[in-house]
């Protein structure tokens, strides 16, 4: 229900009373004029500095579509059980890093978060390292452990842990901070200890969000673990790698086909999973 409308002298009256409300925010537009030309200005150095032009992607994209057609119709070239094996792997490797990761993360959270460990030197030392394990890609990872343990699907999985653990030990961290306190308040009025309130208080509270957390990451590290393997960390990566190398396109399509239903099956397993645990904690 909205209010009467005001006339002129209304209007005029109003401006008299609150000359600041009807003034122009001259400066606020200003700044916001610089600060989008400056954005302008940074993409077009972008541009320029990475030499992109409309000439090259025109040609790119035609040439996008010439190896479209060379990858048409899709073929196994004999090969089927080895893909499936080779998909078979890169699951693997993306479940026990993602498990691993979890499983590191889950207990450093707590001490990352500040109702649990209120000492500000734990905090700051245990956020700052987790930031330097999520501050490393992946792929970096992978050729780092492949140096370390040699070539192969262990390489992938380590590397997937270690990128995971940063992450998910910040996230697991947030979502112990935003937890209800009112469960480890009751807790503690009981008589449970700092322990007790955590084990009986935090826990059940955000157990169903860390869950929901960890199959994401699932999702996402069935690609990632596409990608390591291009470098020699196991799974169809290298397939990949060495048939679009040779040009055996129809193969690739294949495998890229092999890899889509797999991710989609994933996502729509996983979704439904995150729904019934974000739902469950919700009732």
């Amino acid at each position: 229900m909205t209010g009467p409308d005001l006339g002129p002298a209304e209007i005029a009256a109003l401006r008299r009373r609150f000359p600041d409300s009807f003034r122009p925010a001259w400066r606020g537009r200003l700044l916001g004029a610089l600060a989008l030309a400056g954005l302008l200005a940074l993409a077009g150095y972008a541009l320029v500095r990475l030499d992109v032009s409309p000439a090259r992607l025109l040609a790119g994209l035609s040439r996008l579509g010439e190896f479209s057609l060379l990858m048409l119709p899709p073929e196994t070239g004999g090969r089927a059980w080895a893909f499936l094996q080779a998909l078979a792997e890169t699951l693997g490797i993306a479940f026990i890093g993602t498990l691993t990761a979890a499983l590191l993360a889950f207990p450093v959270a707590f001490l990352a978060a500040r109702n649990v460990v209120p000492n500000p030197f734990v905090h700051f030392a245990v956020r700052r390292g987790l930031d330097v394990m999520r501050s490393v890609d992946v792929l970096i990872w992978a050729l780092i452990w492949i140096n370390v343990v040699g070539l192969g699907p262990f390489a992938g999985a380590l590397a997937i842990a270690c990128a995971d653990f940063g992450a998910l030990g910040k996230l697991f961290s947030e979502a112990v901070e935003t937890a209800d306190a009112k469960a480890g308040e009751g807790v503690a009025a009981s008589g449970g200890t700092a322990l007790h309130r955590v084990r009986f208080g935090l826990i059940p509270a955000v157990l169903p969000v860390l869950g929901s957390q960890v199959l994401y990451f699932f999702e996402s590290n069935t690609r990632s673990a596409t990608i390591i393997g291009i470098v020699g960390a196991g799974g169809i990566g290298q397939y990949l790698s060495e048939l679009i190398r040779v040009l055996e396109l129809r193969q690739v399509a294949f495998l890229i086909l092999m890899i889509l239903v797999t991710v989609a099956l994933i996502d729509a397993v996983s979704g439904r999973l995150r729904r019934a645990l974000i739902g469950g904690a919700a009732r």
